[in-house]
């Protein structure tokens, strides 16, 4: 095993600070990667916190780590030292359920290994994430990053991009749709962007005026304000597809009555109950409510190969490990556009 300095937060009601945890030395069927960056995600400050009373401490949060590699095993085949490469929110899964067989390794039906927080099925305890100098990782879930892109903002696509690309894709989001993103932080603003990459007609829909120049810049054609019932009602009916991102409970009510016949709206950042829903707004449209969870791991490489084919990233601001704590503060006050990223240099020198 190898210490390796990280930050962790020993309680819920902790900051983060300097702590050492171990890795364990590579298997035959492992990657060792030096974490360059480590995105901020909103879902590291709720295990921090105990949110959704499942935090085991002390949490190492991160699950939107870019590296290089530094070893591998001897069954490794594809990647080698030098490479530059990214691990998103799993590290493991059982590799033999039907979800896993059909590359959504997500949904695997024996619980995947999440980068933090889960068992660890090697050292024992729970997974330590990417807030550390380093990580050690099977080779089926390793993801080649290209290298054409700018780095450091590729690490938020490790989540909030696979997150919003994912339903994009699963509904077949295609050049000439009329897609509609709902909220505009980390995951919406990638929502725009790939949906606009893909060819969709996008309309960013807030209830915020003064995120609309902003909206525009990341590609979206059009603006809704959904407080707005005037342009709310011309809308009525005209939806191909609706990406939802608002990460609390609401009433999605207005939403679907924006939706065409057939057409689908997909949750993916209430994981709270949501508002009731009126059956008659469903029923008289055949129209769905889905949700989705970030991606398996064929489905987020051929993101990234995407995103290095386009030209596509995260708006991000860059952080030092030491501001982490007045970072969480700023993502809980939707201060940043749109997400952290750390340096993890700055690891180093503590």
């Amino acid at each position: 095993m190898t210490e390796v300095k990280a930050y962790a937060a020993k309680a819920s009601d902790a900051n983060l600070e300097p702590h050492k945890i171990e890795r364990r030395d590579i298997t035959a069927d492992d990657v060792k990667i030096e974490i360059e960056y480590c995105g901020v995600c909103h879902s590291d400050i709720h295990q921090v916190r105990n949110d959704w009373k499942n935090s085991k401490y002390p949490v190492v949060p991160g699950h939107e780590i870019i590296g290089r590699v530094t070893a591998v095993g001897d069954n490794v085949k594809g990647f080698n030292e030098g490479d530059l490469v990214g691990v998103g929110c799993m590290v493991d899964s059982c590799q033999e359920c039907d979800s896993c067989k059909e590359d959504l390794e997500q949904y695997c039906e024996n619980g995947a290994t999440m980068t933090y927080n889960s068992p660890d099925k090697h050292l024992g305890g729970h997974t330590f994430g990417g807030y550390s100098e380093q990580i050690v990782v099977d080779k089926e879930f390793v993801l080649k990053v290209p290298e054409n892109i700018d780095t450091k903002a590729v690490a938020p696509l490790l989540c909030a991009g696979i997150t919003t690309w994912s339903p994009l894709r699963h509904w077949n989001v295609k050049k000439g749709d009329k897609v509609g993103v709902i909220g505009l932080g980390g995951l919406g603003h990638m929502g725009v962007k790939f949906a606009h990459a893909l060819g969709a007609k996008v309309v960013m829909i807030s209830r915020s005026p003064s995120k609309a120049e902003d909206a525009k810049r990341l590609g979206a054609d059009e603006v809704l304000i959904s407080t707005d019932e005037d342009e709310m009602e011309k809308h009525q009916g005209s939806f191909d597809f609706l990406l939802n991102t608002i990460p609390v409970g609401h009433d999605v009510n207005p939403y679907v009555g924006l939706l065409k016949r057939d057409a689908t709206m997909v949750l993916v950042g209430a994981i709270e109950p949501v508002d009731p829903v009126h059956g008659g707004a469903l029923i008289l449209g055949r129209k769905r409510i889905a949700g989705s969870v970030i991606g398996g791991i064929k489905e987020t490489q051929e993101m990234l190969d995407f995103c290095g084919e386009n030209n596509i990233v995260s708006d991000v601001e860059m952080i030092d490990m030491q501001n982490i704590n007045d970072a969480y503060k700023r993502v809980v006050d939707s201060d940043v556009k749109y997400r952290f990223v750390i340096n993890m240099k700055s690891l180093k020198e503590n």
